[in-house]
């Protein structure tokens, strides 16, 4: 017996697909961070990252440290390869017919290279998925500039580009999440007593105050603080620190500082700690050394069981995720998916994210 056919109503939707993808849209590009793929690279790749930044230099040389801690090689190289390979087996079977090209803010291979190739390719309009949820100067808008610098190399001929919205509420970023958290919870030795630190990366406070950055993140822990209690029916009590800084001691940044949160609660009497690093998509280098070296060690130091939830990118629901919102932009009557009703999802206004904030 021969397998079943699809119904035609399952044909139509792939084909309208493809006809979507050819009449609109006509490539993908996967634009990230980017990072050092073996020792001799971190400082070419530090170089880049803080031009014009005004980084200390010894902050500068302490990162590169910690890149040689885990051998030269930045994790986010290969889960982002792994992950593309996952969005295109999905693209296929969604019927999504857009070749994925690969570009990095500040490592090879870059915005550009991917830009260039799409001109020689033929390719005139792209859609550009950011390996971040959120919307900041550094989260977002530096990706845009990234993406109109490239276009002007590239010159005449150099495709349109058009981001992915913010995805903060998508029920495939905070489900993921909303597991990960249980699982971390489920390892500690009183999980019913455990209480939630969330981490996001610290910018700074001018940065902040002019974008919806901090206004995300609350949703996002709210709205995964909620699914932990009602898939567990526990209430946690929970908080909001940072990590990651890297400006100058004089300039202000969001705090308080996930080590100093956990000597807070340690004061306080907790001892069981579950930490989520809820501004990340993967368990790359910031994750792995802010929270896995240096926040395990305070932990350890001051007597606390700490698990660490892991980020949500190696999940199925993410790359479904990255279906959905390409499905927004190829067919314009796709309702967008979110988990929370917000008037305007990616919470830009005109004056959000100046150039200088």
């Amino acid at each position: 017996m021969s397998a079943p056919h699809a119904s035609k109503q399952a044909r139509s939707k792939k084909q309208s697909a493809r006809v979507s993808a050819r009449l609109s849209f006509d490539a993908f590009l996967f634009q990230s961070f980017g990072g050092p793929n073996e020792e001799s690279d971190i400082i070419p790749f530090l170089e880049n990252v803080t031009r014009g930044r005004n980084i200390p230099a010894e902050r500068v040389e302490k990162v590169s440290q910690q890149y040689k801690l885990v051998g030269g090689k930045s994790p986010i190289n290969g889960i982002n390869q792994d992950l593309i390979s996952r969005i295109q087996i999905a693209f296929e079977k969604h019927g999504i017919d857009l070749p994925i090209y690969f570009g990095n803010r500040n490592f090879a291979p870059y915005v550009y290279d991917a830009l260039e190739q799409m001109k020689r390719d033929g390719r005139t309009k792209v859609i550009a998925f950011v390996t971040s949820a959120y919307g900041s100067f550094s989260g977002c808008k530096q990706y845009k500039i990234d993406i109109e610098l490239a276009q002007q190399a590239v010159g005449a001929g150099a495709p349109e580009v058009v981001k992915i919205r913010h995805y903060y509420s998508h029920p495939g970023f905070i489900g993921p999440l909303i597991s990960n958290t249980i699982d971390a919870l489920n390892v500690l030795p009183n999980p019913c007593e455990a209480e939630l630190i969330f981490t996001a990366h610290s910018i700074p406070l001018a940065m902040s105050n002019t974008s919806p950055y901090l206004q995300q993140l609350n949703r996002a822990v709210a709205l995964v603080a909620s699914g932990v209690e009602q898939r567990t029916g526990l209430e946690h009590r929970y908080h909001l620190a940072f990590q990651s800084r890297s400006g100058p001691p004089t300039q202000k940044w969001l705090e308080p500082d996930v080590s100093d949160q956990l000597r807070t609660l340690a004061d306080a009497g907790v001892r069981n700690i579950a930490l989520i690093p809820v501004s990340f998509v993967s368990d790359h280098m910031e994750v792995v050394y802010d929270l896995d070296i240096l926040a395990a060690r305070t932990a350890r130091e001051l007597g606390i069981s700490l698990a660490r939830a892991k980020t949500s990118s190696d999940s199925p629901e993410f790359v479904e995720m990255i279906v959905d919102l390409t499905m927004e932009l190829l067919d314009p009557s796709t309702a967008p998916k979110s988990l929370g009703d917000f008037d305007n999802l990616n919470g830009c206004s005109e004056s959000c994210c100046p150039t200088r904030p």
